[in-house]
């Protein structure tokens, strides 16, 4: 556990998007004693898990319901996580509070994930609110680092895993992807807006129209976040699902950066990646 950890005062304020990782969060929280409150997201965070923890609705664009329960709360330290397709400036209800906000929010906006997240993060701060990272609230949900599989990187995967890093350093200032496969040396895919899942999709289905030839067994899926990446937001993510979607895509195995990559379920993950023969590996960063 970091001394950063160490500091954060109870409660916590967790801000939920989609998928799982809201709960997993709020569940290491209170494994350490602390406490949290979630703030769903409405249409995005599952009702049903939030019903276990202490929780309030709001709507995106709802900044200053949201600021009101912050406060009420007294959740001076934020995190937010989860996942959350960009809306449009039309799908966004506005309040009171975020017009008053709407410039910053617009300049957000005009750019990548990573820009407008860090942007957001930037208005909440200066309310007086503390923006943290999973490093801070959940050290214990992010990828450690060498393998963690059965299975190991052999020389050929080690060096489409360089490659792979090499692509994603030269992508990161343009913020439009953190993954990249690299089969036999060749770059064969990199992640656009439909993300991870879909990108081994797509690499699934040039090996069934034999768009790649290389044998299945060759060929790693490469996560990074991107290059000045505010590390607080968006960090790439992992589970048994992306082990799936890789052994379907005929790769060897998965290299993602450790203390800096998410895992949604570790058990579950090398299970799965040990069930397929693919190695899981953290890389220093």
């Amino acid at each position: 556990m970091t001394a950063a950890a160490l500091e954060i005062a109870s409660p916590v304020g967790v801000i939920a998007g989609g998928g799982a990782m809201p709960f997993a969060v709020a569940d290491s929280l209170r494994a350490r004693g602390l406490d949290p409150i979630l703030f769903a997201l409405r249409g995005v965070c599952d009702p049903t898990a939030a019903e276990r923890f202490r929780h309030h609705w709001i709507a995106v664009g709802q900044y200053g319901r949201a600021k009101k329960l912050f406060r009420a709360e007294n959740c001076k330290n934020l995190v937010f996580i989860g996942t959350l397709v960009r809306p449009s400036l039309s799908e966004v209800r506005l309040d009171w509070a975020t017009l008053f906000v709407m410039g910053r929010v617009w300049s957000a906006f005009r750019g990548g994930d990573d820009h407008l997240l860090s942007g957001v993060g930037r208005i909440f701060e200066q309310d007086g609110f503390r923006l943290l990272g999973l490093k801070e609230v959940a050290p214990d949900l992010l990828m450690p680092e060498g393998c963690v599989t059965l299975t190991a990187p052999d020389q050929d995967a080690m060096a489409d895993i360089a490659r792979g890093r090499e692509v994603l350093r030269a992508l990161g200032p343009f913020d439009i992807g953190q993954a990249a496969v690299v089969i036999d040396g060749h770059v064969v895919g990199v992640e656009g807006i439909e993300g991870t899942d879909e990108l081994l999709k797509r690499i699934a289905s040039l090996r069934e129209g034999r768009r790649i030839r290389a044998p299945a067994g060759r060929g790693v899926l490469v996560k990074a976040p991107k290059s000045g990446q505010d590390l607080r937001f968006d960090l790439p993510t992992v589970g048994s699902q992306t082990v799936k979607g890789a052994a379907a895509a005929g790769l060897a195995g998965l290299a993602v950066i450790a203390g800096n990559t998410v895992v949604a379920d570790p058990q579950a993950m090398i299970e799965a990646a040990d069930t397929a023969g693919l190695f899981v590996t953290g890389l220093p960063s």
